[in-house]
């Protein structure tokens, strides 16, 4: 998605043996303006689903919440936790019936219930399985990280360094990114977020639990 008519940001999703992991900075920024440097782009859907964004984050944050809504309904409908490809496919339905009047947003959303798995979701509502993305206007530069170092079978500690290198490194060269980072972590105990505190490049940067 170009940065022509959308803000800019930068989030990655990855997989690692035990669950997913979403980073993203915390920058929003309209063409030279800045606009906002505490923006949360990333989204706990359900225990088990989360998501993360680029893009027009009002459109995401009322994504989120109805795509929620109609997850609590689902579970209580099949009285199990709802897979992460469901979840991806309410939000491609949603995406797709906005498609003439779309969604300025471009989605990672993934999770664990059987296995880690993420999907990228465009403003139209296609569905991309895969094992780590990027998505936004520093997408090309966190992907330049995320390509060679990626490997199967990562830790949960390696996938959160490598989301963060991802993040970080889009941030020096993407002005329209940075200003710390969000950390979403899904696993088999359930949803972790922590933020760091910091400049875009990590320097005097240090992460602390959201919830301490």
């Amino acid at each position: 998605m170009t940065a022509m008519y959308m803000p800019g940001a930068t989030a990655v999703g990855i997989t690692y043996n035990d669950g997913v992991v979403f980073a993203s900075e915390r920058r929003i920024a309209y063409g030279n303006f800045l606009v906002s440097k505490t923006t949360k782009k990333t989204f706990v859907i359900t225990d088990k689903v989360g998501a993360t964004c680029a893009g027009l984050v009002a459109d995401m944050q009322i994504l989120s919440l109805q795509v929620a809504a109609l997850a609590k309904i689902r579970k209580m409908e099949i009285k199990r936790d709802v897979p992460p490809n469901t979840v991806a496919k309410m939000m491609s339905n949603m995406m797709y019936e906005r498609r003439f009047f779309p969604l300025l947003t471009q989605v990672i959303v993934g999770g664990l219930v059987d296995k880690p798995t993420i999907y990228t979701l465009d403003p139209l509502g296609s569905v991309l399985p895969d094992e780590y993305a990027a998505v936004g206007t520093g997408a090309e530069m966190a992907l330049g990280v995320l390509d060679p170092q990626y490997k199967k079978q990562m830790n949960e500690e390696e996938a959160i360094n490598l989301a963060v290198k991802a993040v970080r490194s889009a941030s020096l060269r993407d002005s329209a990114s940075g200003d710390g980072i969000d950390v979403l972590i899904i696993n088999k105990n359930g949803v972790k977020e922590v933020s760091e505190r910091g400049d875009s490049n990590g320097a005097g940067s240090s992460f602390y639990d959201e919830e301490g």
